[in-house]
């Protein structure tokens, strides 16, 4: 199994319940030389050797390329975990593309392609997609995803990737069946961790927030779980598929926006996403 962004927030937990359960993780990170210490806390606590480190860069195609090239045997489950959330300033990845999608969006899709080979290898392999209750506040922006004309706002650019994260799994179910590979993706609730590091620290009352422990049990489950087995192209909270909401609630951010996980939004930001990436190769 791979964990993007592993060896931080819920992805350290992740990995751990993965890792403690028998699987022989690979943690995907930009600086595995920093990471080492907690990989190694890792096999210590789960009694697991088996955890690796590699290197990735999602905001550089480059990085993706050579992960995926260096890859080797078939693969029973990626969890696309790693992100970042509402970078202040506008910023723009080498290829030109606004950060938060090159890395939350653009750079998962770019992997998860690129392993499909190994992924129908396994035979029944799961692709997890870490969204976010961010997403209800904004579809993709399909004449302008990159902030070239929208003014930029550092919410909705993330409320985009998140949703572009979703829609990610639905274009799986629509595409990969035949495959045997299936995907979901997760709002994993609201944990304080370096994610809120540009937003001044985890705002959400008190009484409403979960542990890294609680905030990875639902990529665990999707990841693992015989008890979802089949099931394919959900969006799920608090281990279990989350409602459609027909509006964005206001006091407490629960449910799954229905142009999240609409098919035709899902085609057409998959042959969004191959233009951008084609063009870069």
């Amino acid at each position: 199994m791979i964990v993007t962004g592993g060896a931080s927030g819920i992805g350290i937990e992740t990995t751990s319940a993965l890792a403690a359960a028998g699987a022989t993780i690979v943690i995907a990170v930009r600086r595995p030389e920093t990471a080492e210490e907690i990989a190694t806390d890792l096999r210590v606590k789960t009694g697991n050797p088996a955890i690796q480190l590699r290197q990735l860069d999602l905001a550089d195609l480059r990085s993706v390329d050579r992960f995926v090239d260096n890859w080797e045997g078939p693969l029973h489950a990626l969890v696309n975990n790693a992100g970042i959330m509402a970078l202040p300033e506008l910023r723009r990845s080498a290829h030109g593309w606004e950060m938060q999608f090159a890395t939350n969006f653009l750079g998962h899709f770019a992997l998860t392609l690129g392993l499909r080979r190994a992924l129908a290898k396994a035979q029944g392999a799961r692709v997890v997609s870490v969204s976010s209750s961010g997403s209800l506040f904004g579809p993709v922006f399909w004449d302008d995803p990159h902030f070239h004309f929208i003014p930029y706002d550092p919410l909705l650019a993330y409320a985009q990737s998140k949703t572009a994260c979703t829609l990610l799994s639905v274009g799986i179910k629509d595409r990969w069946v035949d495959d045997g590979i299936v995907s979901n993706a997760l709002n994993p609730g609201a944990i304080a961790t370096n994610l809120q590091r540009h937003t001044g620290g985890l705002r959400t009352p008190e009484h409403l927030r979960k542990t890294p422990e609680e905030g990875a049990a639902t990529s665990v489950l999707l990841a693992a779980s015989p008890l979802v087995e089949g099931t394919n192209g959900r969006y799920f909270e608090n281990c279990a598929e989350a409602p459609v909401v027909p509006n964005r609630p206001q006091l407490r951010l629960e449910g799954v926006a229905a142009y999240a996980l609409d098919s035709a939004n899902a085609q057409r930001l998959w042959e969004m996403t191959v233009g951008f990436l084609g063009g870069c190769r």
